[in-house]
């Protein structure tokens, strides 16, 4: 396991844009990172994922072609852009670490078992 500490969270208007950054305790590039979110009284979804050794890329369709995840290895970081935003975006969010190497899906919540404390998002109307 891995310590994550996510930051760059806040408040924003709804179209708006904001960036997250996930700092980890170990090399990730031997692993899957992802970002999770959820809203009060919601399941936690998963939102964006990436092969920090290939660097491929896997979205919740809510999300695609709005935000980018985006991992830096070599200062074990994982980003995400998130731009448009829109209320419905309003959530924590969570930085994880796959448990495997090998992730068959890459947005299941228990391929996952390091996890930050989150960051709060809330998008206003």
């Amino acid at each position: 396991q891995m310590i994550l500490v996510e930051s760059g969270g806040g408040s924003v208007q709804t179209g708006g844009s904001l960036g997250l950054s996930c700092r980890a305790s170990k090399y990730i590039g031997n692993n899957y990172m992802a970002w999770f979110r959820q809203a009060p009284g919601k399941e936690r979804e998963g939102v964006a994922a990436i092969n920090a050794g290939t660097g491929d890329t896997y979205y919740a369709d809510s999300v695609k072609d709005r935000f980018t995840v985006s991992r830096d290895n070599a200062k074990n970081m994982l980003y995400l852009q998130m731009n448009g935003l829109k209320p419905d975006d309003s959530a924590m969010y969570y930085c994880a670490a796959s448990r495997f190497r090998l992730v068959p899906i890459a947005l299941k919540e228990s391929e996952y078992n390091s996890w930050g404390q989150g960051t709060q998002v809330t998008v206003s109307s």
